[in-house]
């Protein structure tokens, strides 16, 4: 851990994290019934609204990583955060399916070129050389519990301003109370980007992270490293895992047969999962050899997409089901805490951290181009039944085993070393 840094670095740091993606992310995830319903979208059209925002977000990966490694991170977060919360104006105004695809381009330009390698870098720069699964463990447990109070405050706000019975309220009236949840969270964000300017000082001299230019020979040396193509293997394949879990609470809805409310709060209840898996693992990982702990975390993932996918849960069996959502918001969030903490073990210099964040990610996060068309394509074709849900969790599954593969290579090849 990073001694001169300040205590509340790394808090301004997780609620920066998780604040940046709740207009485009973690609302939708939580009311993904009420997103399809107010916005009139059926579920191919909202997987191509995140594509647009993954078509953006690829080469702003790439865009991103230098600049990390050029300007202080914190700058470059706050700008994001401001920049993203004027997106919210636009969303809250229930625009045009065009539009709305413009705006996910948009929020991927503001989330990933400003934001993404700098809070990677600022995470380990906290956690220095002997902690960081514990900063990257608690940077994704706190932005779970952020993300968590989000939905609990949006879920709040939207059942304040909704009539008590959901079926007979109007499209007006459901609009009306989502845009309340929509207007808060934008000014949130904001605030945050001002605390984040003026606070988020690591007590470092911030030139001793930063690089005056960074030159191709740079980029070739980050290249040459067999870390670095593992790494964009094992995200890519965690990330796909990450974004299925979109769909817990349509499954809810749709399989479990709960009402908008009720699976608004089991996406609540996954988001309280979260900050729990990534607190724990924060405080005992680094006893171990992180990349083993990554090779469990796909196992848990395999379990559980085993569980969903053979069809064994249905309405009849709800501890089944929150037993299921336990074990793969164990796999998944385990996977996510991880991934970038074993860039230490892998032998990735610090001063070019953004750089090489920006490459893994280039291909690492390229399900926010295919993974939301994907599952929503496999939710279409069999509408409102099991089957669909089912098939989405094969593709889960699927992911789950390469992406364990390559965790076990990454282990025993560093192991070594």
């Amino acid at each position: 851990m990073n001694k001169e840094a300040p205590w509340y670095y790394l808090l301004l740091l997780i609620l920066a994290g998780e604040a940046v993606f709740i207009l485009p992310f973690v609302l939708p995830r939580i009311f993904r019934p009420t997103v399809l319903d107010v916005f009139q979208l059926d579920n191919i059209q909202l997987g191509l609204c995140f594509s647009v925002y993954g078509i953006v977000a690829v080469p702003s990966y790439l865009l991103g990583g230098p600049l990390a490694d050029k300007f202080p991170p914190r700058k470059l977060m706050a700008i994001a955060l401001w920049m993203t919360a004027a997106g919210g104006l636009v969303y809250a105004s229930f625009p045009s399916y065009l539009v709305l695809k413009i705006l996910y381009g948009y929020w991927g330009f503001t989330t990933i070129c400003l934001f993404w390698a700098p809070m990677i870098k600022a995470t380990r720069v906290w956690g220095g050389s002997s902690s960081q699964g514990k900063a990257f463990g608690l940077l994704d447990g706190g932005r779970g519990l952020t993300g968590f109070l989000f939905g609990v405050l949006g879920v709040f706000i939207f059942s304040l301003f909704i009539s008590e019975n959901l079926e007979t309220s109007t499209l007006l009236e459901r609009q009306d109370a989502f845009k309340y949840v929509l207007y808060c969270s934008a000014i949130i964000i904001s605030i945050i980007g001002l605390l984040t300017w003026f606070f988020m000082k690591t007590g470092l001299n911030e030139k001793e992270i930063l690089l005056e230019k960074i030159s191709v020979k740079h980029i070739a040396s980050v290249l040459r490293l067999s870390s670095v193509g593992l790494l964009m293997v094992i995200i890519l394949c965690a990330y796909v895992g990450y974004k299925i879990t979109d769909i817990l609470s349509q499954y809810a809805n749709e399989v479990m047969l709960y009402d908008q409310v009720e699976s608004a709060q089991v996406g609540t209840f996954l988001q309280f999962l979260r900050p729990t898996t990534g607190i724990i693992l924060g405080l005992i990982v680094d006893r171990f050899r992180i990349s083993l702990v990554l090779i469990f975390s796909f196992i848990a993932c395999i379990i559980g997409g085993i569980l969903f996918a053979t069809g064994i849960i249905a309405p009849s069996t709800t501890a089944l089901f929150f037993i299921s959502i336990v074990i793969i918001a164990a796999g998944v969030y385990s996977a996510r805490a991880l991934y970038f903490a074993v860039m230490q073990e892998g032998k990735i210099p610090l001063i070019l951290t953004g750089t090489a964040v920006g490459l893994i990610s280039l291909v690492g996060y390229t399900p926010d181009i295919f993974a939301g068309p994907a599952y929503g394509y496999l939710l279409e074709a069999h509408k409102g039944e099991e089957l669909g849900h089912q098939n989405v969790f094969w593709m889960l599954t699927g992911f789950s085993i390469v992406g364990g593969i390559a965790s076990v290579i990454y282990y025993q090849k560093y192991k070594l070393e």
